[in-house]
């Protein structure tokens, strides 16, 4: 084993037995190493094998249907993990190797506070007591950046923001100050202003505790500002490998140059976003020309919203009798032309989505107007707005949870046609749902199968799909593609874009992800506790920021490699 290396991975191969007849190979005898002192990224789409790699480096995999090739080894200190007994392998991988997940509220046990659960790795592989685990405890809550630790240490996670549990989750990563620290997809659920403080956390506590960092993610963007090195995986494999500079400014492999390209960009805005599909068959990549998107509201745009003061605010029961305001949404106002795109962003809590769900009716308004046109959304009764829930609709952002996992896809479609007595009977139902299946790029079979059967993209298009069973006029996507891979983002991106340009839609696009906003919305709304800061058309508003929290979230979008 190289001694500059802290780990070494050879011809790693992983099969998952499915049932007793069927077999699935996940990692496809892939070689790489960790050096010492180093950041490594460890980048691909959904399926590539990656987090199986490392879940397979902390010894993770299930043990009754995961087959490790003989051949396989991985060299870890001059020891080969692959080869250590159950109990060595658990006192390494808990002391020397620790791993941050990507959903801290599922890792996060949700009955113990956060201080017990650090301290319980403390006091299991540094043999503290009590006292000596909760002092640590304190010191490492301070260091991950936690505000007031003496307090948030016997908080619950559910206490907490999203941004603090993955806080605590690292804190509990570095807490036996580990030789390697593996992070997957930590920042994908993230504001980009918490996402980049996560990276820098991540950074200095590299640097400080002379640690090795394998950082498992989709975004290369991200890849550019923390790693020195890249390995890039599609179908269990390893695709291109290299310092991180050459691989941004000299991709060899062409599936390298789709990643780096399909994800939407501050300084372009193509007609129609590249997919991998595209490189891999040479319809875009280097010296393919693309037709460019221009956007912006104009002064003869038809309003199909007017929203004015619109307020939410929600009330809490205080002490016996009293009971406390919090002000969601502080006298929001916009115009939402025919076919047009307002993009909303701000961090969590800034009020995007409650100003969303209330527009839906999802939430009881507080205060103002929303001309719908020119019938008030906000005031009208409950049975007059019984015809308006099938006009606007709204795109969740959870596929997985928003699907009823018991019905087919085919019952998915037909449901609202049902209730809204769309089509005069099922025979015109069930052929308009293969036509929007159709539409939204899923073959004619998709109809008879079930939710689980789909991927993360591929439920997201059944959920496009069961919003266009309505014919709705407005769409709300909220946060509906960030959790997808890049390549996927880039396909619904396009599909609604593609369904706008045909009916004439109009979206209120909700998202963190400004590249995506910027690519996507014609007017952009920034909103910060509750309030509108700042409003313009997506290129102004990008090019000359006004207000400092913008300017403060322009400034925290990965921009890759820096010169």
């Amino acid at each position: 084993m190289d001694q500059n290396n802290l780990l070494e991975v050879r011809d790693l191969r992983v099969t998952f037995r499915i049932d007793k007849k069927t077999t699935f190979e996940a990692v496809k005898g892939i070689s790489f190493d960790v050096p010492r002192n180093s950041t490594v990224a460890l980048v691909g789409e959904s399926g590539s094998g990656k987090s199986v790699s490392s879940l397979g480096v902390m010894g993770l995999l299930p043990p009754d249907n995961t087959i490790i090739d003989p051949a396989s080894s991985i060299m870890f200190g001059g020891r080969n993990l692959l080869k250590l007994s159950v109990a060595e392998r658990r006192e390494m991988c808990g002391k020397d190797i620790s791993m941050i997940f990507q959903e801290p509220m599922s890792s996060l046990n949700p009955v113990f506070t956060v201080g017990f659960q650090i301290a319980e790795v403390l006091r299991q592989h540094m043999g503290m007591n009590r006292k000596q685990a909760r002092a640590r405890t304190l010191a490492l809550l301070d260091e991950v950046g936690i505000p007031d630790p003496a307090s948030k240490i016997d908080a619950y996670p559910s206490q907490m923001s999203g941004g603090q549990q993955q806080r605590v989750m690292i804190a509990m990563a570095i807490a036996c100050e580990p030789k390697l620290l593996i992070a997957d997809e930590p920042t994908t659920a993230l504001d980009v202003t918490i996402q980049k403080q996560i990276m820098d956390l991540i950074a200095a506590l590299q640097k400080k505790h002379q640690m090795s960092v394998l950082f498992i993610t989709h975004d290369l963007g991200l890849v550019g500002e923390i790693a020195d090195h890249v390995i890039v995986m599609r179908h269990g494999e390893v695709r291109e490998t290299g310092p991180v500079r050459q691989v941004f400014d000299a991709p060899k492999d062409t599936y390298t140059q789709a990643l780096l390209h399909c994800r939407p960009s501050l300084d372009e805005r193509p007609w129609r976003l590249p997919v991998i599909a595209d490189y891999m068959d040479g319809k875009a990549g280097p010296g393919v020309v693309t037709k460019q998107r221009t956007r912006g509201y104009l002064p003869e745009d038809e309003p199909v919203l007017v929203v004015n003061n619109l307020s939410k605010s929600f009330y809490f029961r205080e002490g016996l009798f009293g009971k406390r305001e919090f002000q969601a949404v502080k006298d929001v106002s916009f115009t939402l032309p025919r076919g047009k795109t307002l993009g909303v962003v701000g961090e969590s809590g800034s009020g995007k989505t409650t100003v969303g769900l209330t527009l839906l009716r999802l939430h009881q308004a507080t205060g103002g107007t929303a001309l719908f046109h020119g019938k008030d959304l906000i005031s009208m009764p409950a049975k007059e707005y019984l015809p308006y829930k099938r006009r606007i609709q709204i795109i969740f952002q959870n596929p997985y949870a928003s699907l009823n996992p018991r019905f087919t896809v085919g019952q998915i479609l037909l449901e609202p046609m049902r209730i809204h007595s769309i089509g005069a009977n099922d025979k015109e139902r069930i052929a308009k749902a293969y036509w929007l299946l159709d539409k939204v790029g899923l073959p004619e079979h998709a109809f008879h199968r079930y939710p689980h059967e789909f991927s993360g993209g591929q439920r997201q298009r059944i959920a496009i799909a069961r919003c266009l069973t309505m014919q709705p006029e407005i769409l709300v996507c909220d946060e509906s593609v960030s959790a997808l891979d890049v390549s996927v983002q880039a396909q619904v991106l396009n599909l609604l874009q593609d369904l706008q340009d045909e009916f004439g839609l109009s979206y209120i696009f909700i998202s963190h992800d400004l590249s995506v906003v910027k690519y996507i919305a014609d007017q952009v709304m920034v909103m910060h506790k509750g309030q509108v800061v700042e409003m313009a058309d997506s290129d102004e508003l990008y090019r000359n920021p006004v207000h400092p929290y913008t300017r403060t979230l322009l400034s925290a979008i990965p921009k890759g490699v820096q010169n």
